[in-house]
């Protein structure tokens, strides 16, 4: 899976679909996000959802220079899942900042922490922050760049409908949740 270059839209024909395309975004991005708890957003990336950062980047900064628009897909392309493994961006959210900047420095780790649990199967840790650190040791980022990646019997039950659940087992933020039915068949989409 690769977004080309000649595939993605003009600034001015992106500025004419943007808002009905916001909308089928938003819904996009609900379906591929789960919850993990109250505070932890897990968002799967596709195709789509890259396609659309890398308009939406192109846009806000008026690039349209083919080497400008070239480094913009070269930055996003890490997110786009291969076949083998889903792709994810970790929000750690909280509303309060005090109680954000507490909390960022309880979770340290937490991204190495997260699971993908296919029935039948062994627990899938993510890969977290693969191109850069963005923990310290007093605190953790509020944004992570996730992979988990399947082995092939993980991938075909989870295309013959196996259930799967997504947890953290960090000490300070034990969760898990099984995977919506319609999620996990839009994440399905991904493997191969």
């Amino acid at each position: 899976m690769s977004i080309a270059r000649d595939s993605l839209l003009t600034l001015e024909a992106y500025a004419r679909q943007r808002k009905q395309g916001q909308v089928l975004m938003m819904a996009h991005r609900r379906l591929r996000s789960v919850r993990l708890g109250e505070h932890l957003n897990l968002q799967f990336e596709d195709e789509h959802t890259v396609r659309y950062q890398i308009q939406e980047m192109l846009r806000i900064e008026r690039v349209f220079e083919d080497e400008g628009i070239q480094r913009e897909i070269d930055a996003y392309a890490p997110l786009l899942p291969d076949g083998t493994n889903w792709k994810a961006t970790l929000l750690i959210e909280y509303t309060d900042p005090n109680e954000r900047r507490r909390e960022l420095a309880r979770l340290v780790g937490v991204e190495d922490r997260l699971f993908v649990e296919v029935e039948g199967q062994a627990r899938v840790y993510a890969m977290a922050d693969e191109d850069l650190d963005r923990s310290t040791a007093e605190k953790t980022s509020a944004v992570h760049f996730l992979r988990f990646e399947f082995s092939r019997e993980m991938r075909a039950a989870v295309r013959a409908g196996a259930g799967v659940r997504l947890g953290c087992d960090h000490r300070h933020y034990p969760a898990h949740v099984q995977i919506a039915a319609e999620t996990l068949a839009s994440l399905a989409g991904d493997l191969r």
